[in-house]
Order: C-alpha cells, then sequence, then structure tokens
C-alpha cells in the first residue's frame, strides 16, 4: 500500500495534532461532529491553540463534519473522549457511536485503530461487535482492529507527537507491521510494540493512574504539611535534592486524562471481582483536594477577622491546566464552588479560558480585565498561567487589602516580597 487513505475521527486536543502530523505523509481526511469545530479549523482557527492558523493552511489535511469524507479510507483513526458518567463509571458514548459511523462507509481490509483511553477489552470486545454491526462484515477476516494509545500532553510543546515514543499493537501481525509502518513514519520517537491488544490498552491506561496516585500522596503530606505551617514546595525543594526522589507537585487534579483514566482501571478491577483500594484512594484524596483548600481558605480568613463569612475572594485561573484554555472537568469550580458555599463572594478571571464557555458550562461569569480597581480580602492563584507567574509584587500587593490573605495553590508567588502585614498560604 504505497499511499494509503488515513481517515481521523476526533479533532480535539488528540485527533487534530495527529491528522496534521499523518497529513504530511499520507492523504488524510477527518470527521468531526462538531459543525462547529470542524467550520473554525477549516477558517484557520484552532480554539486549543494548540495549532496555529500557518501550520493549517500549509496541511492538505481535509476536514469535514460530513462521514462521507471518510468513505472507503484505509485506515481509521478513532481519537474521541472517554469521559466517565455522574457515578465515575465508564461513559463509551463516543467510541461506540464512532464505530457505527465507520461501519457504513468501511470497506474490506481496512484497519480500524482506537487511540481513546479505555480498560483492557474494548477494542475487540465493544468496538469490534460495533463495527460488525453497522458493516456487516465479520472482525478478523474482513476489517482489523488496532490500538495505539494517544500520549498528547495539551500545552506541552516538548513531547509532541512527532518526537513521542508510539505503542501499537495489532489483531494480527501483519496488522501491527502496518500500524508500526503507518505511526513509524510521523514519530521520531520510534515504535514499540505491545504483545497484545489489551497489553496495549492496560498500557495506556495505569499511565495516568500512575500519576494520579503519586500526586494523591503529594496531597496528601501537603494537608499535613499545611496544618503544620509548612510550604510543601519548600519541603519538596529539600526532598528533591535525593538523586531517586519523585517530582510531583500537589494541585486540583482535573481534566480528561488523570482525573478519569483511574475510574476505568477501577471499573475493570471491579468487573473481575476485585476492589481498587490504592486507586481508588488516590482519586478520593484528589478529588477531595478543593473541599479541603476551601476549608483552609475559609479557616485563615476567619482567623483574621475575628468573624465569618463572607469575604470577597477572587479566583485566578478556571482551566484545568497551566496555559491551556481547556474548561474540562476543571476542580477549580469545585473551590469555587466551596468557597461560594461558605458564604463568600468570589470573583474569577482567567487569562486565556473563553468566557462564553466558562458561562455555558458553569454558569459563571468572568471578570474581563484585573484593572487593580478593586480589592479583595483574598486571592487565590488557583492556575499557574503564564501571566499570573509573572505578577511582580506590587502587582499582586495591590490586588489584597491591606492584612489581606493570598492563597498561592502552585508555589508561582513563593519568591515575592509582599509585606509583612500579608498573609500567606500554600498548600
Amino acid at each position: 500500500m504505497s499511499s494509503p487513505h488515513v481517515a481521523v475521527i476526533g479533532l480535539g486536543y488528540v485527533g487534530l495534532p495527529l491528522a496534521l502530523a499523518l497529513a504530511r505523509h499520507y492523504p488524510v481526511t477527518a470527521f468531526d461532529i462538531s459543525v462547529t469545530r470542524v467550520a473554525e479549523l477549516n477558517g484557520g482557527v484552532d480554539v486549543t491553540g494548540e495549532i496555529s492558523a500557518s501550520a493549517l493552511a500549509a496541511s492538505s489535511l481535509v476536514c469535514s463534519n460530513d462521514a462521507a469524507v471518510i468513505d472507503g479510507a484505509d485506515y481509521f483513526i478513532i481519537t474521541v473522549p472517554t469521559p466517565v458518567d455522574a457515578e465515575n463509571r465508564p461513559d463509551l458514548t463516543y467510541v461506540v457511536s464512532a464505530c457505527r459511523t465507520i461501519g457504513k462507509v468501511i470497506k474490506k481490509g481496512a484497519i480500524v485503530v482506537l487511540e481513546s483511553t479505555v480498560y483492557p477489552g474494548v477494542t475487540e470486545d465493544v468496538c469490534g461487535p460495533e463495527l460488525e454491526a453497522a458493516s456487516g462484515l465479520v472482525s478478523g477476516k474482513d476489517f482489523f482492529l488496532g490500538y495505539s494509545p494517544e500520549r498528547i500532553n495539551p500545552g506541552d510543546k516538548e513531547h509532541t507527537i512527532d518526537k513521542i515514543t508510539k505503542v501499537v499493537a495489532g489483531q494480527t501481525p501483519e496488522v501491527t507491521k502496518a500500524l508500526s509502518d503507518l505511526y513509524g513514519a510521523i514519530t521520531a520517537g520510534g515504535v514499540f510494540v505491545a504483545k497484545t491488544i489489551k497489553t496495549a490498552e492496560a498500557a495506556k491506561v495505569i499511565e495516568n493512574a500512575q500519576r494520579d496516585i503519586n500526586i494523591a500522596f503529594i496531597n496528601e503530606v501537603g494537608m499535613i504539611f499545611n496544618r503544620l505551617g509548612l510550604s510543601t514546595h519548600d519541603v519538596l525543594a529539600a526532598a528533591g535534592t535525593k538523586w531517586n526522589f519523585l517530582s510531583f507537585e500537589p494541585g486540583l487534579v482535573g481534566g480528561h486524562c488523570i482525573g478519569v483514566d483511574p475510574f476505568y482501571l477501577a471499573h475493570l478491577a471491579s468487573e473481575m471481582g476485585h476492589h481498587p483500594e490504592v486507586i481508588l484512594a488516590g482519586r478520593k484524596i484528589n478529588d477531595g483536594m478543593a473541599g479541603f483548600i476551601a476549608g483552609r481558605i475559609g479557616e485563615r480568613l476567619a482567623e483574621a477577622s475575628g468573624s465569618g463569612p463572607p469575604a470577597r475572594i477572587l479566583v485566578l485561573g478556571l482551566t484545568f491546566k497551566e496555559n491551556v484554555p481547556d474548561l474540562r472537568n476543571t476542580k477549580v469550580v469545585d473551590l469555587i464552588n466551596a468557597l461560594k458555599a461558605q458564604g463568600h463572594d468570589v470573583d474569577v478571571h482567567d487569562a486565556i479560558a473563553d468566557a462564553g464557555e466558562a458561562k455555558r458550562l458553569f454558569g459563571l461569569t468572568l471578570l474581563g480585565q484585573l484593572d487593580g480597581a478593586q480589592t479583595y480580602d483574598c486571592v487565590v492563584g488557583a492556575v499557574c498561567h503564564d501571566e499570573y507567574a509573572a505578577f511582580i509584587d506590587d502587582a499582586l500587593a495591590a490586588m489584597v487589602k491591606p492584612g489581606g490573605l493570598i492563597v498561592d495553590l502552585k508555589g508561582m508567588w513563593r519568591t515575592l516580597e509582599l509585606g509583612p502585614d500579608m498573609q500567606r498560604m500554600e498548600i
């Protein structure tokens, strides 16, 4: 197959960079159900901020919300979200929908690759039957399955799709070889061949679960150190001088990967009759971090004023991660709601989030600008956007009333001199 037609299903943080990388080597078409997303991309705008207008304009990639654009492709790569539901159970709705869409246009001999994070077994036990039902073809005979876990890290310009190692696994040795060639053409990081599809799925789901557990440990010791009046960041700086100490920081663990993927592994474990104590304990600690922080802020404000709420609080940052506009599954909202539940008045500013999306998702009206006209009893640095990390002493102090509280969740203002009457709190 000299120049295979590659179809990418899903044009989010994962699908778009992948589709563009593949389009440098193959004819690539991409399908997304969002009319708005496709129109923006075709107009040269990537609202995620990951891809420049010039890169979009220079690419041969064809984007459409009409599934006809992927008709008859040789490879179908699924890069759709895999969230959890209200009970933290895996929600495979998008994966199933993608399979049904592909099933209507797939031809014999095609290879369908799942990149979305799932628990072991989804590719073969969920995608395979859905594709068969929609196409009338037989998996492993008329079409073939593969898995290659995505490793996109939003906002990370170092570990990009053209530099990372791609894990691949196919339904047959021939499919595995084909996937190795396909992905090997787009990355200098090489290809690692996993033993089976289930092995590759398992490898992906533990990558983020491992990070979640490590962050949970740091968050728990951060709770302890906070009550001792110690800065966890100071403790970590000292401990980090040991050669084998692992580098993790405390904080709010949200987003659509670390805050979600462990539940996929926990679900599978429960289905197999095993209660996943460590995984769920890590999730419990991290999901409870916003409530803990809000509680400590309330205690500190009460100690300072000698009375309870309401206090005027400014929260800086709403997205789930620094320098990324993505608001999905951000735990800053939990912090804001917990502070409001205490009776405080809370204003929110984010340097890069879309105000309309914040209103639609959370009912929050973001401040348009930080003009210094208003001062607050408390300022919370929740997300380490570059704009906030670059604050100088006077700029930050001007936002806070005399004797007010500055809460630095990310340790970005540790070196600033803010005056002797200013209260400070870190985790």
